[in-house]
């Protein structure tokens, strides 16, 4: 079952309009909120993205954060699976016509989508994953996390098409992000971790494993890392809802450090896991 604009209804049947602006320009913003054992992580701060991508798109809200959270919390009372993956999407809605201007009589489309929530497996993070590094060719204000998500489906399909979980991406000799994750560095004991901009998604994710690092002492700095930083690192992860702590272990078919996830990496995972299965899993972040 999933909503749309209202009704809850079969994915099979749910229509949208042919006019609706979402599938003309990409005009619309979206959310990926994980589930543990029927509990959203960090839901307030997830619908404080979407208010933020809302607004910084000037498309009007069409709910207030307690009617999000009341539908979040049905959607996945609907489904059977404990752990989720809750996509919401909102677009402009539909014109009268195909045209560039805000229609002033559109109303707001609302799509929640409630998916069951994968995450790598003990063979996965053992081995970890190969990446390929690329140049970000996305527009300017990535921090708007927008349905328009055409470049980072190339850049994605590019890593799969060479055999990779992930394309790296740099500008101008910087790292800004993965194509559908965020990046951490470690290099000579020292967590890296690129700051907040207009450059990149801050993930959810990469907030809770910098907290994780405060929390623990965990040696870090926020700051921008550079190609070179990249390429000599001792270790590389890619942080997501869904991929969580992921190590990095091949990159542009050079091996990253031993070659093997490092002992940073399996030092925070561990931490991670623990405060899913101790907090998520029990309600406690929400």
């Amino acid at each position: 079952m999933i909503y749309l604009n209202g009704q809850w209804q079969s994915v099979e049947t749910a229509q949208i309009a042919v006019l609706d602006r979402g599938f003309l320009f990409g005009d619309g913003i979206y959310e990926v909120i994980p589930v543990y054992s029927r509990h959203p992580f960090r839901l307030d701060e997830h619908l404080g993205r979407l208010e933020a991508s809302l607004a910084s798109v000037r498309l009007t809200n069409p709910h207030p954060r307690e009617t999000w959270r009341e539908l979040v919390l049905e959607a996945i009372s609907r489904h059977s699976f404990d752990d989720q993956s809750v996509y919401l999407q909102v677009t402009r809605g539909a014109g009268p016509n195909r045209d560039f201007p805000f229609p002033t009589s559109a109303q707001p489309s609302v799509f929640i989508y409630p998916m069951p929530l994968t995450t790598p497996s003990a063979e996965t993070k053992a081995k970890g994953v190969s990446a390929i590094t690329k140049a970000d060719i996305r527009w300017l204000r990535c921090d708007i996390k927008a349905i328009a998500l055409l470049a980072n489906v190339l850049l994605r399909n590019e890593a799969l098409a060479a055999g990779c979980a992930e394309s790296v991406l740099l500008r101008d000799g910087m790292l800004t992000e993965g194509a559908a994750s965020n990046i951490f560095v470690v290099k000579d004991g020292l967590l890296l971790a690129p700051p907040k901009s207009h450059l990149m998604l801050s993930g959810i994710t990469y907030d809770l494993v910098l907290e994780l690092a405060k929390q623990h002492g965990v040696p870090h700095e926020i700051r921008p890392v550079s190609e070179a930083e990249i390429r000599t690192a001792d270790e590389l992860w890619m942080t997501s809802s869904t991929k969580e702590v992921l190590a990095i272990t091949t990159l542009d078919g050079f091996p990253v450090g031993t070659g093997r996830p490092g002992p940073m990496n399996a030092q925070m995972d561990a931490y991670y896991q623990t405060y899913k299965d101790s907090v998520l899993r029990q309600g406690g972040d929400t």
